[in-house]
């Protein structure tokens, strides 16, 4: 990027979370910060801070999440100073196109910084087709329950915390309709197909799909509106015809999502990149009893009859590996984090050595590696256990991005029948920032509120897949 000729003409509105906006232009996005708009007048930090900031994400990503997730799928990009009219220019260009629940907040036009990485959903894979490549968001969440030894509400041990805040959401208004997704089926290796349905029934904020850089599917927050799901089909289907007469159109809804599907898993179960399956051991869970939720529709009786796991170097067991350091739930950490507020509190220079902001370095990564199982009641003890909550809430928290080109190839089994077309693909993991120490109080209370919606609303979900119960699980598109 050519810093003294920024045009924000050449920029467009990507999205934004709870605390940046991001846009877009050719292969680079830029992640910008946000605050309150009651702050617009009076920025809340310096350009000095906000650099710091943005900078700590990096090192964050590239230090600490890149060793523990792998360096394969990891871009933690880089901190640019960009000119202040640049920034200006660019924040009343995309004002009209943010959702109109996202402006409580304004975009940081005071400090010039921002967090330049590669766009993703345009990515730079060898093209040897004109198809444009589509690219799949995944925000998996928690894939696993925690252990009653630490929880006070025995239903946390049944029912994944997804699940039961979908009751929560939708009590609130934030959803009109509650996802059946489970992360647990996504995680569990075996019920993919299943978890990748409910997403794409219900995508919420956890499944998008980009056609050429161009987000063609997704759920609006708070809307009412029902999900285009013959235009997604449309989207779909120059993808998959190939071979076995579906040059002709003639390929069914039910084949063209279920090769969708397939590709997809595929690409969540290789090692990152290329067209080959999963490889790497596989780890089998069944004896943990902490990867099935209650919630879930999918019949309990086909789990015992064996369980694929996730091979070792998948993206999805790096992720889990890491959300698993999250040992205690927010429950059993509380305690700890009061001891080291309190200690704070007494001595508060020990911020700094207890790396409470950073630096983010491999010492912080030594400290939450090497953290000792038993708590001999040290401050130390308590802080480890603090940094491991809070990489775990950043993988909890993570998407997953799937770029998928098609080789141009079809594929044929040895008995000469034709599978879905081959693609290239390449795996990778955002959303890497830190959780602040200060944000595990409110995440407590969070917490009591799920349960305790759950516990008054909470009955068993039904819905249009009730009847998955049955082994033949079908989305059925109706011609509109």
């Amino acid at each position: 990027m050519e810093l003294d000729k920024m045009d924000e003409n050449d920029w467009k509105y990507h999205g934004e979370g709870n605390k940046s906006l991001v846009v877009s232009h050719l292969s680079r996005v830029l992640r910008l910060l946000k605050y309150p708009a009651e702050d617009s007048e009076n920025p809340p930090q310096t350009a000095e801070q906000a650099f710091r900031q943005i900078q700590n994400i990096v090192d964050f990503s590239s230090n600490v999440m890149s060793s523990l997730l792998g360096e394969k799928f990891i871009h933690s990009g880089e901190v640019v100073k960009l000119p202040l009219e640049f920034v200006r220019q660019l924040s009343i260009k995309v004002q009209h196109q943010r959702p109109a629940w996202r402006c409580d907040k304004v975009m940081d036009i005071y400090s010039g910084c921002a967090l330049c990485l590669p766009n993703l959903t345009s990515p730079g894979i060898h093209q040897p087709t004109h198809t444009p490549p589509l690219c799949i968001e995944i925000k998996p969440k928690c894939g696993f329950l925690p252990s009653p030894k630490h929880v006070s509400k025995d239903i946390k041990t049944k029912v994944c915390r997804f699940c039961m805040h979908q009751h929560y959401k939708v009590a609130n208004g934030k959803w009109k309709r509650r996802s059946l997704y489970c992360p647990l089926d996504l995680f569990s290796g075996q019920r993919m197909h299943f978890a990748i349905r409910h997403l794409i029934e219900e995508p919420q904020n956890n499944f998008k799909i980009f056609k050429g850089g161009q987000c063609v599917y997704s759920s609006k927050e708070g809307s009412d509106d029902s999900l285009d799901l013959n235009s997604l089909l449309h989207h779909l289907r120059p993808y998959f015809l190939y071979g076995n007469n579906r040059i002709n159109s003639h390929m069914t809804s039910k084949a063209l999502l279920n090769d969708f599907i397939q590709v997809l898993v595929n690409a969540l179960l290789s090692g990152g990149g290329g067209g080959g399956g999963g490889g790497g051991g596989v780890t089998d869970r069944r004896g943990e009893g902490r990867s099935f939720c209650e919630a879930s529709l999918f019949n309990k009786e086909r789990i015992r009859h064996g369980s694929q796991g996730l091979p070792s170097d998948s993206v999805l067991f790096r992720i889990l590996q890491t959300q698993m350091l999250d040992s205690l739930d927010i429950e059993g950490l509380h305690p700890l984090y009061r001891r080291v507020e309190q200690h704070l509190q007494d001595f508060p220079k020990e911020r700094t050595r207890l790396q409470i902001d950073g630096p983010y370095n491999e010492a912080f990564l030594e400290k939450l590696q090497k953290c000792s199982t038993e708590d001999d009641g040290s401050v130390e003890f308590a802080a480890a256990k603090v940094h491991q909550y809070r990489v775990a809430m950043t993988a909890k928290d993570c998407s997953i991005m799937v770029a998928l080109l098609p080789s141009g190839e079809e594929e044929d089994d040895d008995e000469g029948d034709f599978r879905p077309p081959a693609f290239s693909y390449s795996v990778s993991i955002l959303d890497l920032d830190p959780k602040p120490f200060d944000s595990i109080p409110r995440q407590l209370r969070l917490d009591q509120k799920i349960v305790s919606c759950y516990l008054r609303t909470g009955a068993l979900p039904k819905g249009i897949f009730a009847a998955a119960e049955r082994d033949d699980c079908t989305l059925l598109f109706h011609p509109v």
